[in-house]
């Protein structure tokens, strides 16, 4: 299995080092990689706080990437419907993922803006 990490998928989506981004395009174009939760979520926060890329453009291109056939994550209708989700609210990337899971899943927390996240789920 081929896993990806944080900065093959930022080089690939932002295209800042032409070099890393073309290794990075075969192997997320021609292989079968696998992207990890914490992997997105970490690319989240790199587009967003780095590269100052606007929330929605964060969702809709981690969207359109594990949309990709070959492309391999955990659970891809809850890590879309995740992403749905942090187009719209005021959540971080994880929250979001724990929402998405509640509705097969119960889950329990503390935090207020994620248990409003659930019952709205």
């Amino acid at each position: 299995m081929i896993r990806l990490d944080t900065n093959y998928i930022v080089r690939y989506l932002t295209n800042d080092n032409e070099e890393m981004a073309t290794i990075a395009e075969n192997i997320i174009l021609n292989k079968n990689p696998y992207i990890s939760n914490e992997v997105l979520a970490e690319v989240i926060y790199v587009l967003i706080g780095i590269y100052e890329i606007p929330k929605q453009d964060v969702s809709d291109m981690l969207i359109q990437l594990i949309s990709f056939k070959n492309i391999q994550v955990e659970n891809k209708i809850i890590v879309i419907n995740a992403l749905q989700i942090f187009q719209n609210k005021n959540l971080d990337f994880v929250d979001c993922l724990l929402c998405s899971y509640s509705k097969n899943d119960e889950i329990k927390t503390f935090d207020k803006k994620l248990l409003k996240c659930i019952e709205n789920n």
